[in-house]
């Protein structure tokens, strides 16, 4: 840590910072993962600096600064962090996002743990911004138009189709039978409620 910060003061006028910088406050954020008070201070250091933008291009100081600012209650600025760092794990930054939501939840609700309905309802709530998924978030959702397929033969035909029609309906649209099935049987139980 001592290094790290001796470093870090030295380099305080360049425009970028050595690799070296960057290795040695990836290495201490993963040593210090469970020692609070030297991580908070690690982070405090990198954050206050001019090269902060640096420091975020790497998945271990952004997990690192995200940890330290949900701990303090920081939650928005958690999520700024991850809005605006250069890291390449996509995926792991959206999970980082979703986590901050979800601490965030247990806290306003008292909890220690989430179901995984409450966890789905914060998913829908609070989704990634665009500079996380630029390609925006999977769905697991049909088509526009095979959804219309479907509904209109649950209207004219029938809720409740055969084995024969399910098949039918499948190749039409471009899906399996089971997934027809599961459809149907999820229209209806939609409809009772």
């Amino acid at each position: 840590m001592k290094r790290f910060m001796a470093m870090l003061n030295r380099n305080k006028t360049t425009d970028h910072p050595p690799t070296k910088l960057l290795d040695l406050a990836r290495e201490l954020c993963q040593e210090l993962q469970s020692s609070s008070p030297s991580l908070e201070k690690l982070v405090e250091a990198m954050m206050g600096c001019k090269h902060k933008m640096y420091f975020l291009t790497n998945i271990h100081i952004v997990r690192a600064c995200v940890f330290v600012h949900i701990r303090n209650g920081q939650h928005d600025t958690a999520c700024k962090l991850l809005e605006y760092c250069k890291a390449e794990e996509k995926e792991e930054l959206v999970q980082l996002w979703h986590e901050i939501h979800y601490q965030r939840v247990m806290e306003k609700h008292q909890r220690d743990f989430l179901t995984p309905l409450q966890k789905f309802r914060s998913r829908k709530r609070n989704p990634p911004p665009v500079s996380l998924c630029p390609e925006g978030l999977k769905t697991r959702s049909y088509p526009e138009e095979v959804r219309q397929h479907l509904h209109r033969f649950a209207a004219e035909v029938t809720v409740n189709p055969d084995k024969k029609q399910r098949e039918g309906l499948a190749r039409d649209v471009n899906l399996q039978p089971a997934q027809v099935y599961n459809w149907f049987a999820n229209y209806r139980r939609r409809r009772k409620s």
